[in-house]
């Protein structure tokens, strides 16, 4: 069964000037339900994440002044938008939703979270929209729980996962891999296991033989068993931030081909959905549907 962490508390409690982003958290599984992929029974309201697990990733000053909403004005600034108590309920909730993901990638083969891929939260601090960097808080407990021993995170958001790759630069346990806009924000980039700078304008053909030809060597060098997917749409050619031209057909070819690497091999994989900034909602949409389609028809 395809499960998708949702709960409505990830699409309302930002700014105005945020929300319409934000819609598509209750656009996609609503047109997925259209659709007849998924029912009711394939989504999932997580819990929030206790406090232990946040801080095998989080410093712990970090996160009290994150939860005490006593984070000093400049460093919310870095974030985007100001604090409040429905904020972090939603970044703890989002990050509990990935780590039940796991759960059901173990059993299902593959699992999503509407929300996360908040790739840009470090160690000790959040920027970019990003407070708890869902996938990495999903990794180290997978790790401490000794429920996996290698983890490769595929980061194919056009933003570089500047926050994962910072956490996890010395662990060796965790191979990170963000395939990203070379100009693009963040423009003071961390060090990933492998980065993969892209040109402005980038289109079809190119960016998917890099993929082609760096993902499934990748995966066989350091074996993981489990992987962590970040399917960000800001790759489209519509997209208002992101700085390159792939079609909604390249982007859908893309999620195909990560999902059948990991299939073949057997390793189970959790997707967290990033970022997408087209002007139209309904291509954001469509693009993060397709990556459900594909996993649908994959795996179920």
């Amino acid at each position: 069964m395809l499960k998708i962490a949702f709960d409505p508390i990830y699409a309302h409690p930002l700014p105005p000037g945020h929300r319409f982003p934000m819609l598509k958290y209750e656009l996609i599984p609503g047109q997925l339900m259209h659709e007849g992929i998924i029912t009711q029974a394939n989504l999932f309201s997580p819990k929030a994440a206790n406090e232990k697990t946040i801080l095998l990733t989080h410093d712990k000053g970090y996160w009290q002044q994150l939860r005490d909403l006593t984070l000093p004005p400049k460093e919310q600034r870095r974030i985007g938008f100001p604090l409040s108590a429905q904020l972090i309920e939603r970044e703890v909730r989002i990050a509990q939703g990935t780590i039940d993901g796991c759960h059901y990638a173990f059993k299902y083969g593959v699992a999503f979270n509407v929300a996360g891929g908040t790739h840009h939260a470090g160690t000790n601090w959040g920027e970019g929209f990003c407070m708890l960097n869902d996938q990495a808080i999903a990794a180290n407990y997978l790790l401490n729980n000794k429920l996996a021993t290698r983890i490769l995170i595929v980061d194919l958001d056009v933003h570089q996962g500047n926050g994962t790759a910072q956490i996890f630069e010395n662990e060796p346990r965790v191979f990170t891999f963000s395939m990203h806009g070379d100009k693009n924000f963040p423009f003071r980039k961390e060090r990933s296991d492998l980065d993969i700078p892209l040109n402005d304008g980038i289109e079809d053909e190119a960016y998917l033989k890099l993929l082609y030809d760096t993902l499934p060597g990748l995966i066989d060098c350091h074996k993981p068993d489990f992987i962590f997917y970040l399917a960000g749409v800001d790759v489209l050619d519509s997209d208002k931030l992101g700085k390159l031209a792939l079609s909604k057909e390249a982007c859908k070819e893309r999620d195909r081909f990560v999902f059948e690497q990991c299939k073949a091999r057997g390793i189970p994989v959790q997707v967290s959905m990033g970022g997408g900034y087209s002007p139209q909602i309904k291509d954001i949409v469509e693009a993060h549907c397709n990556t459900y389609r594909v996993a649908n028809d994959l795996y179920f």
